[in-house]
């Protein structure tokens, strides 16, 4: 399928609810794909376009551009290792059973996140419970709050932009999805997303985080695989007093960045790695 300029291919049109109350534009030519229903093909509606193929160089920074015609939201899209038709292909994602994620304050739920991290645990563990909270010292089991916002060195468009593209050439596998998605942090919620199921089975939590990262940081959702998601950041900690804010916020919202990330296995370590970080990667197991 290629989309002619400035109209809207009407298979990416059953993509919106709101498809007939208002006009929608697409003025950038698409390689062949489909649409996917969510739900293992049950689902209403399709409410995502995949590309048959790897886009091209410089497409994913023309559909960014587009987006505010089109509502289209450009995401580069990986499989799962040794099945790359899950779960994209396979419509193995759950539309219409996440919240939205105006429903939720941030802070609450990265707080209630955190507690349940942070909480005495009685089961077969290989930490005791002071080394636990030794990994999230200095605030241990004290919620520290949310991080200030970050001076961006650039445009979240333009950084966005750079970061997708290089995200393309070191994954040169991923696909192009696009999702109706009035912003990218929304497209997790729109999608029904589940690869963080064994922390949240509502996308729309994550969703409302992202909302609030995209605000403070310059964040841009640029990127989704099986249990990983590919964030551009414009406005980084450049301190590392203020990366361990961050970083306690990366934790609450998936543990398995520290708990699994790069040893030594510590909130104070992690913290280090993400100052004046241009993205930040999540993957939960």
């Amino acid at each position: 399928m290629t989309a002619q300029l400035n109209e809207m291919p009407p298979d990416l049109l059953e993509l919106f609810v709101d498809a007939a109350a208002r006009p929608r534009t697409l003025s950038v030519p698409l390689p062949p794909g489909r649409t996917i229903r969510g739900g293992e093909g049950d689902a209403d509606r399709p409410t995502l376009w995949l590309s048959d193929d790897p886009p091209p160089a410089g497409l994913w920074p023309r559909l960014h551009a587009a987006h505010q015609q089109s509502g289209l939201w450009p995401l580069l899209l990986d499989g799962y290792d040794g099945e790359p038709t899950r779960p994209w292909q396979d419509g193995e994602f759950w539309p219409g059973r996440g919240s939205s994620p105006a429903e939720h304050d941030p802070e609450r739920l990265l707080a209630a996140w955190w507690a349940d991290q942070t909480a005495p645990y009685d089961g077969d563990d290989q930490l005791s419970n002071d080394r636990r909270a030794a990994v999230t010292a200095p605030y241990g089991r004290d919620w520290p709050g949310l991080a200030p916002p970050g001076e961006p060195w650039t445009t979240p468009q333009r950084h966005a932009d750079h970061w997708a593209e290089q995200l393309r050439l070191a994954q040169p596998a991923m696909r192009l999805g696009l999702v109706p998605a009035g912003r990218g942090s929304d497209a997790l919620a729109v999608l029904g997303w589940q690869g963080a199921i064994n922390h949240t089975a509502d996308p729309g939590r994550l969703s409302a985080v992202l909302r609030s990262w995209e605000d403070r940081f310059g964040v841009r959702v640029i990127g989704v695989g099986f249990a990983e998601l590919y964030l551009s950041v414009a406005a980084p900690p450049e301190q590392t007093t203020e990366a361990l804010r961050v970083a306690a916020e990366h934790f609450a919202f998936c543990p398995d960045n520290v708990w699994q990330g790069q040893r030594p296995c510590t909130l104070a370590a992690y913290a280090e790695r993400i100052v004046d970080a241009p993205t930040w990667a999540f993957w939960w197991d």
